[in-house]
């Protein structure tokens, strides 16, 4: 049992060392560390080798003063000592190794170094160990030719070496130096790092907690006033579209199950009671209003469907369309509810799919002949690079107020109502969302009397070109 902990303990720890290598965290750490490593090795040998040359050359300074006084009593005859109370270690040796001359502190010890007469005039050993001083020194040295030994000898002059400066222990003294830095650096880069994706984790755990029954909820954004806040702002407006998104599906879902119902069930109504009669019953009447709810649940059907396929963004085949000749031509086939006369220019040529530029039309002359008093006017018009279609009833108009709600799905006013109660509410809906699709507009603006709806569209010398597929 003791083993199956430790081993899961040991894997947890792989797992984990794997990720942190995966994460931006641990690979922002990773590279610090490499350059510090490169950077820091370069800068701590070039710095501690400076200051070994540094002290190396001041001892041997001091070296050289004692030494030239150490000459000057020998060219002179005079005692090589320089005096009572000085601590200097000297040592005066001639070719063979003899020592003739000993400060206290090198008395009955052997030569520091061997003595080299025929060298140069100085010697120099930076890193001498004799085991006789048990401890590294650095040695200089000057051949003195005449004076009172009466032939060449060699002055020596051990000068003490830093510890802390010498051989092995300065390699280790550098990686010591060299593991703390850099040590330093990796866990300062690991925790500047993670502080700078806390907002991120932040941001990740309130979207964990987000789903379909809290879309209200919204992300903390970070007053960084970097790319952090600008990602925690597109994620609330991405959050804003869903939210948006799923409200409508919601209206969208009570309204067709309301509209639904409403035939369906007169429907049902009907057909229940037609059980309940007697064998002469007039069964054309009731089949006659039979057909009439089915009719009006085909309608809804077939509204919902273009509903879908405008918000699916389906595709459809576009092409160059007249909107003089469209009108001319819808109206032509219509059939003589209201009057409908028609002012129309030539040259006002769309790029769009000329079935759902009909249905447009026909949407709102549908909806101009529930509400026209005695006439309807349709007017075509190309200026300033858009074509534009009006549809001007003489009814009663539309207040201000109820201008956009008449495109929501479903939305219908009292007097509408009153007039067709078998509309489904979805016409003009779908013919904004129609005009949107190509690039256009739909709306209601002010007019003398009755409604006026204007269609907007980019006329085809002037369609921004649309973008290219993606290549495979």
């Amino acid at each position: 049992m003791r083993d199956d902990r430790r081993e899961h303990r040991e894997a947890r720890l792989r797992h984990l060392r794997a990720r942190a290598l995966h994460t931006p965290r641990g690979r922002a750490t990773l590279i610090s560390v490499l350059v510090s490593v490169g950077i820091g090795a370069v800068c701590m040998a070039l710095g501690l080798l400076l200051a070994r040359e540094v002290t190396f050359q001041l001892s041997l300074d001091e070296a050289s003063r004692t030494l030239d006084r150490l000459a000057a009593n020998v060219h002179a005859g005079r005692d090589p000592s320089l005096g009572e109370g000085r601590d200097d270690r000297v040592q005066i040796v001639d070719r063979s190794g003899r020592i003739l001359y000993a400060s206290t502190e090198l008395r009955g010890k052997p030569p520091l170094i061997a003595p080299n007469v025929a060298a140069d005039d100085v010697l120099v050993d930076d890193d001498a160990c004799p085991p006789s001083l048990g401890e590294c020194v650095w040695v200089t040295g000057v051949r003195i030719t005449d004076g009172t030994f009466g032939r060449p000898v060699v002055a020596l002059v051990a000068s003490h070496a830093p510890t802390l400066l010498t051989g092995l222990l300065l390699a280790v003294e550098m990686a010591a130096v060299l593991a703390l830095v850099v040590t330093a650096i990796g866990w300062w880069t690991w925790r500047a790092v993670g502080l700078s994706f806390a907002p991120v984790e932040a941001m990740r755990r309130q979207i964990a907690r987000i789903n379909a029954a809290a879309l209200g909820a919204r992300v903390t954004v970070p007053d960084t006033g970097g790319e952090i806040q600008r990602l925690a702002e597109t994620v609330n407006e991405t959050l804003g579209r869903l939210d948006e998104s799923a409200s409508r599906e919601r209206r969208f879902i009570s309204d067709a199950s309301h509209d639904l119902r409403n035939p369906i069930a007169g429907l049902h109504t009907r057909l229940e009671a037609a059980l309940d009669e007697d064998d002469d019953f007039d069964w054309r009447a009731m089949v006659r209003a039979a057909v009439s709810d089915t009719e009006r649940l085909n309608d809804i059907v077939n509204d919902l469907l273009e509903l879908s396929r405008l918000d699916g963004r389906s595709p459809a085949p576009e092409e160059d369309v007249d909107l003089a000749a469209m009108v001319r031509r819808e109206v032509d086939r219509r059939p003589a509810r209201v009057p409908i006369t028609t002012r129309l220019d030539e040259g006002a040529i769309v790029v769009a799919n000329g079935l759902r530029l009909a249905r447009v039309l026909g949407n709102l002359l549908a909806n101009a002949e529930r509400h026209a008093l005695s006439s309807i006017e349709v007017t075509v018009r190309a200026e300033d690079g858009t074509a534009t279609m009006e549809v001007l009833d003489d009814g009663s108009g539309v207040a201000p107020e109820n201008r956009e709600r008449v495109f929501e799905r479903f939305a219908r006013l009292p007097e509408s109502r009153r007039r067709d109660p078998a509309g489904t509410g979805l016409g003009l809906p779908i013919a904004r969302e129609i005009a949107e699709t190509y690039g256009g507009s739909l709306a209601i603006e002010d007019s003398p009397r009755g409604a006026r709806f204007v269609l907007r569209l980019p006329l085809a010398a002037h369609r921004p070109a649309p973008a290219p597929a993606p290549s495979p």
